[in-house]
């Protein structure tokens, strides 16, 4: 009964989750996402654009990591993308949540948690290469159909853009040419500054 109680209680801990809100709105454009919107968005990404990675893959150990990856965002809040001050901390503040948040878990599944986490963020493996990939072309495609709301508010350029999405072609080479297809009708149509 305890092992039920401890999981009980982190599913409980992680609807905390639905209240980090991100820099993105959703593709209406009528209010900011949030981290539980975002991670289910990611997770049909996956299903339904899995054929698109360079490699072969565990598709349910990517939906695993993308469902897993913002949960410590809980504790840490959520770091813009383009925040580059608070990018320095951005691991440290993390892991403390990691530990935290896995920590509630029975120790098996904590220490499985952490590992999808840790891989996540590393970004060696195909799975986790791929997760990434679809974590960075998600808020992309909000921005281009809010009409760069997000770039716009906070001053970001195609520079900026290319740089922090490049790493799409590690996971997909394919979605790194559709993303560059965004970012120049973005540049295009004067929603996204060179």
């Amino acid at each position: 009964m305890e092992n039920l109680e401890n999981q009980i209680n982190f599913l409980i801990e992680i609807d905390k989750l639905k209240n980090i809100e991100r820099k993105t709105k959703i593709i209406s454009g009528s209010r900011l996402e949030n981290d539980a919107e975002h991670s289910w968005h990611l997770a049909m990404m996956a299903i339904i654009l899995h054929k698109q990675a360079n490699h072969e893959i565990d598709l349910f150990k990517v939906i695993k990591m993308l469902l897993v990856h913002d949960l410590v965002e809980i504790d840490a809040g959520d770091t813009f993308a383009y925040d580059t001050k608070g990018q320095v901390d951005k691991y440290n503040r993390e892991i403390l949540a990691a530990k935290r948040l896995f920590g509630l878990l029975p120790e098996e599944q904590g220490n499985e948690l952490m590992e999808l986490w840790i891989e996540f963020e590393n970004k060696e493996t195909n799975e986790a290469k791929f997760a990434s990939s679809l974590d960075r072309l998600q808020p992309l495609i909000h921005n281009y159909l809010n009409q760069g709301d997000t770039w716009r508010k906070y001053k970001i350029t195609s520079e900026q853009v290319i740089n922090r999405n490049s790493e799409i072609s590690k996971g997909s080479e394919s979605l790194w040419e559709y993303a560059k297809q965004i970012i120049n009708k973005s540049v295009d149509q004067g929603i996204l500054s060179k």
